[in-house]
């Protein structure tokens, strides 16, 4: 990995690394392209656009702004944001408080995909449980490529991967959802974790749990990241893999085991998940 440190800041104690990943490490690994430690001296910074790049930042201490797709955002101690760089977007710290900022350019070959399962359960800016864990990621990968470590790259996308599944997880750790409708969903998901097999549908589970079809729909799928047809077929799909590599059992037996009528359904459905028929699957795991 070739780095070069970028021109000094006026604040002697920020600190930047900009790095050019292997075409290994672009194969394989989320990688870093820059990472920053800014501090308030050094709030007003180059902010280059249309990049084929996401930044995550952090806000360390202070307070500041983000500008992004229509929206603004404001930012406080704590705060974290995630952006694709095609997309126009500005921050600037206060002037009356300015801010410390830890961030990362980063690309790889899911971040796209990343990206976009985060934006669609979240907006740009959210706020972390843990913090510190997301100061010790940053710094790390600071660490790391100022240091020439020959794991560096593989380390990095370690921490990528760590911040990342932060970010996915920001809202559930925020308790975004009230402790009754959390309690009520959960319900219903362990419902059908235990009867998958039996006939379920969204009346009956609108009349169990009294909620109505429609906020049980949206919620459910907001919380659990799949709809609840989504969810019965996984866990009748994982059923069957168990039944197919430990029993002897035929697919027919095994599909109404599971809780599908149709035999053909259950291997559509099968094949669909597993690229693979549930012949093939058999033999694969028990050869």
């Amino acid at each position: 990995m070739d780095k070069q440190n970028s021109q000094p800041f006026r604040n002697k104690l920020s600190k930047r690394i900009i790095c050019t990943p292997s075409p290994a490490a672009k194969d394989t690994f989320f990688y870093v392209q820059e990472a920053a430690n800014i501090k308030p001296d050094d709030s007003d910074c180059n902010q280059p656009q249309n990049l084929d790049s996401f930044l995550f930042a952090a806000v360390v201490s202070g307070k500041g702004e983000l500008l992004i797709g229509g929206d603004s955002f404001s930012l406080n101690k704590g705060d974290c944001f995630m952006i694709d760089c095609h997309t126009p977007y500005r921050f600037k710290s206060s002037v009356k408080d300015p801010w410390e900022l830890l961030w990362i350019y980063f690309n790889g070959s899911t971040s796209q995909q990343y990206y976009n399962y985060f934006i669609s359960h979240s907006k740009n800016v959210f706020t972390p449980s843990s913090f510190d864990k997301i100061s010790y990621a940053v710094m790390e990968i600071l660490s790391l490529n100022e240091l020439n470590d020959p794991n560096a790259e593989a380390l990095t996308s370690q921490h990528i991967v760590e911040l990342l599944t932060i970010a996915l997880t920001a809202n559930s750790s925020k308790q975004k959802y009230d402790s009754a409708l959390k309690q009520k969903l959960s319900s219903v998901h362990n419902y059908i974790n235990e009867h998958f097999a039996e006939d379920i549908s969204l009346e009956m589970l609108s009349s169990e749990f009294y909620i109505s079809k429609f906020y049980l729909t949206r919620e459910y799928k907001r919380i659990f990241g799949m709809t609840i047809f989504q969810h019965i077929i996984t866990a009748r799909i994982n059923y069957g893999k168990k039944l197919l590599r430990f029993s002897d059992k035929s697919v027919e037996e095994i599909a109404h085991m599971c809780g599908f009528n149709d035999q053909s359904y259950f291997a559509r459905q099968f094949k669909k998940a597993e690229n693979l028929t549930c012949f093939a699957y058999r033999k694969k795991w028990r050869d």
